[in-house]
């Protein structure tokens, strides 16, 4: 896979390249040596960075089209398979910065074993999911957020099935949470074969979006928001910014 990508970036010409190596790098025993491999073999400029940059990267790329002088308080949910990140920040600046124990593919093995899940399974999730946002995160942070931006496979699906086709341009789209748990009632009432025929969504994503609903739903609930803006801009688009901003300044 990480050939590909080389192949694809020579093909195009860049003059330089990154390779941004997170969490799965960072815990695993043979990390330093796979980050060396990386650099070595395709020639990336490689590097493992910490939580802290991370979300400072995620938050470059997620805020990058938006006004720096805005006054909002805004925060940045990235859903993953095994975790989400919660980043909240102000004029371009992260102030707190938060990666929760809560995932897509973990909480589907976890609690969603029918098929339509049951609303037990359901409640039990989304009850899993607040508290641990509750916990996360103080009462203060949560209470002064104003505005919310999404990014990664959940958003970016749902702003296709909102949409109804796939591989649309859905940067910059708004999901109320009245829409989003109307789409979450109907994907969690069918089986997972109905769910991979939905238009908009990727019939790969079929098993973990409704997870991934429950658990957007909750991050807006718990920060006391009721909008979201989808991004398809996120860490690897803060990484660029950053090694272009890096070499105009050299």
């Amino acid at each position: 896979m990480l050939g590909d990508y080389a192949a694809a970036i020579a093909e195009h010409g860049a003059r330089r390249a990154t390779a941004v190596m997170t969490s799965a790098v960072r815990d695993a025993s043979n990390g330093a040596r796979f980050a060396a491999a990386v650099r070595e073999r395709l020639g990336f400029e490689g590097r493992t960075i910490s939580g802290d940059e991370e979300a400072r990267l995620t938050y470059l790329g997620a805020t990058a089209a938006r006004d720096a002088a805005a006054h909002e308080r805004l925060l940045v949910i990235d859903i993953g398979g095994g975790s989400t990140e919660l980043v909240v920040g102000e004029a371009g600046e992260v102030d707190f910065h938060v990666s929760t124990q809560v995932g897509v593919v973990r909480h589907s093995e976890r609690h969603l074993h029918g098929d339509p899940p049951g609303p037990d399974e359901l409640a039990a999730l989304a009850g899993h999911v607040a508290r641990a946002f509750a916990e996360a995160v103080p009462a203060a942070e949560r209470e002064r957020v104003t505005a919310a931006v999404a990014v990664a496979g959940t958003a970016t699906q749902t702003a296709g099935i909102d949409l109804g086709a796939e591989n649309l341009d859905v940067e910059g789209h708004r999901l109320s949470a009245d829409r989003l748990a109307g789409i979450l009632d109907t994907l969690a009432a069918v089986p997972l074969e109905r769910r991979r025929e939905v238009p908009g969504l990727d019939p790969e994503r079929a098993p973990t979006i409704v997870a991934g609903l429950i658990v957007l739903i909750r991050a807006l609930e718990a920060f006391g928001i009721t909008e979201v803006e989808v991004s398809e801009r996120d860490l690897l688009w803060g990484a660029a910014l950053e090694l272009g901003s890096d070499r105009l300044s050299n």
